[in-house]
């Protein structure tokens, strides 16, 4: 029993709209799915990744649109990142941000690879990793993306949480999740320890979670421009309900097993009180809907299928079908 790596990344927004022409336009992902937040109906879940949205590769969005902004602190998920093919990728992106008028550091060296770090217009931090010529074996490139194949987002890469206190959070994380230790690199704030590297499954960037200790920050408080939760890949279900088995034994609070349609889940929160999520590989993203037609309607578990007309008449209409030549 063991985690393969990242599953996805949630997090919010308070533009719909807006959010979907940043990801789709400048970062040339796909819309993979435009549903609603389960638990509350009446806002939008966007789901971004490749072609399919390959467990991995996915990158989603809660709609809030009365949320302030995110305020950051620990005890959060303070970075998520994405994979790219190589150096000549990160060059890429620098240029088109530029074109954009996105803000952006330098290309910069982190944990042993290149990394350009910039933020979404909302804010929400973010950083592009070469993966040094590596193809990624499940990533499917999208033929109607506006980036060109070879500079395309690969994927998910290290996703960075940030703590006051690192112990039972590496105790989770090592001893109950199976997370090893990969390395260190140096904080990038002065007087702070160095961040920590750990990995799981095969290895690689996208099983990677860095741990940054911090002792100058007040808790966060989330809003638009932050990270709701972080999911953890698991191959089916009857090995999540092995998960489920191993966080009771270890009394750790959870949700208990939860039918998502598209995945199957468990939710908890790790001692700082961040939200993991271990979600299943399938059944995947083109079970309701024509692999070609990807997110371009409002698409709804069959739970929710009997709500659809107040659904979508309290949804703010968001166009998202493509123009095909």
């Amino acid at each position: 029993m063991k985690l393969k790596g990242i599953h996805h990344v949630s997090a919010i927004t308070a533009s719909a709209a807006e959010n979907y022409m940043f990801y789709t336009k400048v970062m040339g992902m796909r819309l993979v799915k435009k549903s609603v937040n389960q638990d509350d109906v009446s806002v939008y879940h966007l789901y971004y990744g490749d072609q399919k949205g390959t467990p991995g590769t996915a990158l989603t969005f809660f709609e809030f649109p009365e949320t302030s902004k995110n305020r950051e602190g620990v005890s959060s998920i303070s970075l998520i990142s994405f994979r790219v093919k190589d150096d000549k990728s990160l060059e890429y992106f620098a240029k088109r941000f530029d074109e954009f008028g996105v803000w952006h550091e330098d290309i910069a060296d982190r944990a042993g690879r290149k990394t350009l770090y910039f933020k979404d217009p909302e804010g929400q931090r973010l950083m592009l990793v070469s993966d040094d010529g590596a193809l990624s074996e499940t990533f499917i490139p999208w033929e109607l993306s506006s980036i060109p194949q070879e500079h395309q987002v690969m994927g998910l890469g290290p996703v960075r949480l940030t703590v006051k206190d690192p112990e039972e959070t590496l105790c989770v994380l090592m001893e109950i999740m199976g997370y090893r230790l990969r390395g260190s690199y140096k904080a990038e704030v002065e007087g702070q320890k160095d961040i920590i590297v750990l990995e799981t499954g095969d290895g690689g960037s996208g099983t990677e979670v860095h741990l940054e200790i911090r002792s100058d920050l007040p808790f966060e408080r989330q809003g638009y421009g932050g990270v709701h939760h972080v999911a953890f890949r698991v191959e089916d279900e009857a090995e999540l309900r092995e998960w489920i088995d191993r966080i009771d034994s270890n009394h750790i609070r959870n949700s208990g097993f939860v039918e998502r349609f598209y995945f199957k889940s468990l939710y908890f929160r790790e001692p700082n009180g961040i939200l993991f999520e271990l979600a299943t590989d399938g059944p995947g993203f083109d079970t309701d809907e024509e692999l070609e037609f990807l997110g371009e309607g409002l698409s709804l578990p069959p739970y929710l299928e009997n709500k659809r007309e107040y659904i979508e008449k309290v949804l703010k209409p968001l166009d998202t079908r493509i123009r095909r030549s």
